[in-house]
């Protein structure tokens, strides 16, 4: 694991389907959208869990583990928390505010200390209105394609951001090249991308 977070910034994650469980695959990016290794991540998220566990493995087999998300609590009235633990050891947390969250999403990204370090949020509040709305529109409006982009902000400048890619399957890219001083450990972000697309209700 020592590799992601030394040589990468950039990542394509693919979700993989599945009947029973929703599946990801983390791929480093080089230029453009050429890969420049082999897969660092795959993840699994069991459906209709009671409370999320999210794994996260360095190989399809599942066999070793890097690290996880895993949910604080069952119900938190004020938001969702989540621990990202490695070997049983805290490396960063993950909060969705929905007060914050209500017109345009939000989450709060933290440190092993419980320090925050960065803030996700959808790009653009037009964008964020417009999905509002368009998820009433009954049966078609998930057929409607709006931009699912997010800025990641750290000391209040833009460090990095992940943008959805219009497939079949969800596809996003998360690019942290403007986070030069490491601000975000690489696994909490790997974690944060997973949680914008599994863990809320977009």
């Amino acid at each position: 694991m020592a590799g992601l977070e030394l040589h990468y910034d950039r990542f394509l994650v693919d979700q993989l389907v599945r009947p029973i469980a929703n599946l990801y695959r983390v791929t480093p990016l080089a230029a453009g959208e050429a890969p420049a290794g082999p897969p660092v991540a795959y993840v699994r998220q069991k459906r209709l869990a009671i409370k999320e566990d999210i794994r996260f493995y360095a190989d399809e087999g599942e066999t070793q583990e890097l690290f996880r998300i895993a949910a604080r609590s069952v119900l938190d009235i004020g938001g969702s928390r989540y621990d990202v633990l490695a070997g049983g050891e805290r490396i960063g947390y993950l909060w969705h505010k929905l007060r914050e969250s209500l017109v345009r999403t939000t989450w709060h990204v933290g440190g092993p200390n419980e320090e925050e370090v960065a803030i996700a949020r959808e790009r653009s509040l037009f964008g964020a209105v417009a999905r509002r709305v368009v998820d009433f529109v009954p049966d078609i409006g998930g057929w409607i394609p709006i931009p699912y982009n997010f800025e990641f902000l750290a000391d209040g400048r833009v460090v990095g951001g992940m943008d959805r890619k219009f497939k079949l399957r969800d596809q996003y890219v998360l690019d942290l090249s403007g986070d030069s001083d490491r601000t975000i450990d690489r696994r909490v972000a790997i974690a944060l991308a997973i949680a914008l697309d599994a863990l809320q209700n977009r």
